[in-house]
């Protein structure tokens, strides 16, 4: 991979935490009402986009795929609008939750917080493409929670069936809220219920870019040969809690939020290219002060506009 594109990935990671973080700043000042970080789940999201064609593939995601929005097209005054229900959300019209509905410029599918309805659709879309001869593949993103659902035994089971060209990439943070792996399931690893489907199931450290990004590669390569689905199994950190409205003090211990500290992937991703050479000390400082210039500049801007008028309440709706 070229060494420009690898600081292109690394600014996005940039852009994508001091987004986050701005978000949840305005979420405690009460003007944004609620916000599921995506902190720890940045380098794997990129990782594997970057194995894709997104003007070819399908990306069916769920709420808290923050980072992989931003590298698919997303811009971050559109991000913004949508967490302020600004006039103008490309996504619901600020007529949803943050990070629901869809964006028809990025092509996303219309997506929201109903846990594990993503991956049957998923299913489908690649079903649809495999009928019609598409060279294309569907990638499904879920949390582990998402895997205790039922909609992800029918979503497997069907497409290992089938040989559909989609793969399953299950983000892992170790916790659904505030149960946490163990008190979901009795098995340790999600990628292991692939023999159930006799697929393949790959386990993979989500704080290693260039290991995401081989993985994924794999399994875009063996949909695109008609040999059927992969189940890709992300281990990454959720570095706060589940929202805003939640306090992960109160069921993680000291010691585990320690560790999980340790595990942020923008560091790790950072040392990786200072050692390959991409970066050093001083662009990393400058990379810094741009990215929050721009996140300065686009929540300047997002804040002065208008809320959507009272008067368009049920506009698209069947009671206007």
């Amino acid at each position: 991979m070229e060494k420009i594109r690898l600081r292109e990935i690394y600014k996005t990671a940039l852009i994508s935490r001091a987004l986050d973080e701005r978000i949840w700043m305005l979420n405690r000042q009460g003007r944004a009402a609620i916000a599921a970080s995506g902190q720890g789940h940045e380098i794997s999201q990129l990782g594997c986009v970057e194995a894709l064609d997104s003007s070819r593939d399908h990306f069916l995601i769920y709420y808290r795929q923050f980072t992989l929005m931003l590298a698919l097209g997303t811009t971050p005054e559109e991000q913004l609008r949508n967490f302020l229900a600004k006039e103008g959300d490309i996504m619901s019209g600020a007529r949803q939750f943050p990070l629901h509905g869809s964006h028809p410029r990025v092509d996303l599918f219309s997506f929201s917080n109903v846990v594990a309805t993503q991956l049957p659709q998923a299913v489908g879309v690649a079903l649809a493409d495999k009928m019609n001869d598409k060279d294309s593949v569907t990638i499904v993103f879920f949390g582990d929670g998402a895997a205790s659902q039922g909609d992800c035994h029918e979503a497997m089971n069907f497409a290992s069936i089938h040989d559909l060209p989609v793969i399953f990439f299950c983000e892992n943070n170790g916790y659904a809220i505030s149960v946490p792996l163990e008190k979901q399931m009795n098995v340790d690893n999600i990628s292991s219920r692939s023999s159930a489907y006799n697929i393949p199931g790959i386990q993979v450290d989500g704080t290693d870019f260039f290991s995401i990004y081989e993985t994924t590669k794999e399994a875009v390569d063996r949909a695109k040969k008609g040999l059927g689905p992969t189940i890709i199994e992300s281990k990454v950190e959720r570095l706060l809690p589940h929202t805003t409205d939640d306090d992960h003090t109160k069921y993680r211990s000291a010691s585990d939020i320690e560790h999980m500290i340790e595990r942020d992937p923008i560091p790790i991703f950072e040392n990786q290219l200072i050692d390959l050479g991409v970066i050093n000390k001083k662009d990393i400082e400058l990379m810094k002060k741009e990215v929050i210039s721009i996140v300065n500049i686009s929540t300047d801007k997002v804040e002065k506009e208008a809320f959507p008028s009272l008067d368009n309440m049920l506009l698209h709706s069947d009671l206007n």
